[in-house]
């Protein structure tokens, strides 16, 4: 007990300044996108790699060709599968859904080759969404930072603190109406979040062959189907058993296919992460679109604008300051202030507004 109480002070005085290190440029919004996002992509990827190192990613059953060498034929030039025309033939008709009789040249069939690129696509992906949080870290150049350096997870004394926000202050003044292109870039940043999730979604449904958009509406209604009757969508985007075709000369020259029946448990990983993705990617839009929504309102609104001021501010001050503020301030003026209030504790964000508040209104 002695020990947490030591500890307890210690952890909270690194907590504060690991809070300080940085300056919060984004809202919890992007956050969703470069850091949970991103995150989710980078471990997805992680564990398939791991999987496809240290795990079975192949197993083919052939009676005449080595296993090894079918394992590595038909990893690298793909398997199939033959869609279940009858569904309640699963264990009757045929062993497993889609392993059955096939007929080259006339029965219908599916390649997948896919499997061998899910880790690149995931990395990719995971960067992608990284990307915006990237650039707008370029645009903003550490403006925030360098202005609140002295005044985040600090202990100040009234004298310095009241010498930092003068200093604050002067640069807002001397600065004021020049920060519109700061503020286009972070909304053009939040709009590009938008279009890469979209744009992702149908990259993945490419990638697996136009499957993907329907794919978690398909597992839905398979949920609630016959057992006897339906076809698991799983097993048709990412098959654990298909084909595959291996074919040789034979002594006279006439070619000789072996049919091979593969195991692909690597596809038990890959079918969670992609559900997973369709149903987080749709979370993902449909949020960031209402937060895109919320943007054009505190755009177009100005009373939205103070009122996101006075949220942040505790209504410390009297209504006279925002009003001058709000008045006064154009969209890129209010977006800085608005990060400065993430950014500064309350009462001393409430005497900053106090003070450029009657500075503004002295000036005029």
């Amino acid at each position: 007990m002695a020990v947490m109480n030591v500890l307890m002070p210690v952890a909270g005085l690194i907590k504060a300044r690991f809070r300080g290190a940085k300056a919060d440029i984004d809202s919890p919004f992007f956050k969703l996108h470069y850091r949970t996002t991103a995150t989710i992509m980078f471990i997805s990827c992680i564990l398939v790699t791991c999987n496809d190192f240290f795990g079975s990613t192949i197993n083919c059953i052939s009676n005449t060709i080595p296993g090894n060498v079918m394992n590595t034929y038909c990893w690298i030039m793909s398997t199939f599968t033959v869609p279940s025309l009858n569904a309640a033939g699963h264990g009757k008709e045929y062993a497993h859904q889609g392993v059955q009789n096939y007929i080259p040249g006339e029965t219908p069939k599916t390649h997948h080759a896919y499997y061998q690129w899910v880790p690149f696509v995931l990395f990719l992906q995971g960067v992608l969404f990284y990307f915006p949080h990237y650039l707008w870290k370029v645009f903003e150049d550490r403006k925030l930072d360098k202005i609140t350096k002295d005044l985040r997870g600090r202990t100040l004394s009234l004298e310095q603190r009241s010498k930092q926000c003068d200093d604050l202050i002067r640069y807002i003044d001397e600065t004021f109406h020049t920060h519109n292109f700061y503020a286009f870039k972070y909304f053009m940043c939040d709009f590009i979040n938008l279009i890469n999730v979209i744009v992702q979604m149908y990259i993945i449904n490419s990638f697996l062959g136009g499957v993907f958009m329907a794919y978690g509406t398909d597992v839905l209604a398979w949920s609630e189907a016959d057992p006897e009757t339906r076809t698991d969508p799983l097993q048709e985007v990412f098959p654990r058993i298909t084909k595959c075709e291996f074919m040789i000369y034979g002594r006279s020259g006439t070619i000789e296919r072996h049919d091979a029946m593969c195991l692909l448990a690597l596809n038990i990983i890959n079918e969670k992460i992609f559900i997973f993705m369709w149903f987080w990617f749709i979370f993902l839009a449909v949020v960031t679109s209402l937060y895109m929504l919320y943007v054009i309102a505190v755009i177009s609104i100005p009373s939205m604008r103070k009122y996101m001021l006075e949220r942040n501010s505790k209504n410390l001050h009297t209504d006279t300051d925002m009003n001058i503020l709000t008045d006064k301030a154009e969209m890129g003026d209010w977006f800085l202030i608005f990060l400065l209030s993430r950014n500064l504790d309350s009462v001393l964000f409430n005497d900053f507004i106090i003070r450029l508040a009657e500075r503004l209104k002295n000036k005029a």
